[in-house]
């Protein structure tokens, strides 16, 4: 039973890009104020206090990059798998899209032990608190994701499982996962990257 609506789109997907959009505000507000507290720690003459270039790793955050954008491919090829009545092919790529954004999420919990033996915990200063918070929001969604994930894959065990009924429902789960990559993308540029820029 599909569950159009006038637009022709399936409410289920209307209802998570309504979602998408208010996290792109969400995300928004957050990036913007990461990039004030920065600023205003740059003009701050503090030898004591940590600054993004003395703790970030960017080798390290560029291999959890790479490890969360090929999970989208994995997610592609997952939805391929179920549109096509591949069980098989579904559930292999379906659980390696879940392990892929549970290896970024080790990724990000290392990274967060090291930060915290630099100095810079979330109660350190406005730029931690500011950094944990764009970059834990983006982590708890992706935790999300794993499990969203790991249901569906779930789901294909049981004898109540088609193809075609529960092709929408992960399609509608690969627009979120996709757009917790995008919003990882743009996390990484201004986070990350742009530490590097003189």
């Amino acid at each position: 039973m599909t569950h159009e609506t006038t637009t022709g789109i399936d409410n289920r997907k209307m209802a998570l890009w309504v979602m998408i959009g208010s996290e792109c505000m969400l995300f928004g507000s957050l990036i913007i104020n990461y990039l004030i507290q920065v600023h205003q720690i740059a003009g701050v003459e503090n030898p004591d206090l940590i600054r993004p270039a003395q703790v970030i790793n960017v080798p390290v955050t560029s291999l959890s990059t790479f490890v969360l954008l090929m999970s989208s491919l994995a997610m592609v090829l997952s939805l391929n798998g179920l549109q096509h009545g591949d069980i098989a092919q579904f559930r292999k790529w379906c659980f390696g899209t879940a392990g892929l954004g549970a290896i970024f999420l080790g990724f990000q919990a290392y990274e967060f032990t090291e930060f915290y033996w630099e100095g810079l915990g979330l109660t350190a200063n406005n730029f931690g608190a500011a950094f944990f918070l764009l970059t834990g929001t983006h982590g708890a969604h992706v935790l999300v994701g794993v499990i969203w994930l790991l249901i569906m894959g779930g789901w294909s065990y049981r004898t109540s499982f088609q193809s075609e009924h529960h092709s929408i429902l992960l399609e509608v789960a690969g627009l979120y996962w996709h757009f917790v990559d995008v919003i990882w993308i743009i996390i990484f540029t201004v986070v990350y990257l742009f530490v590097l820029a003189p």
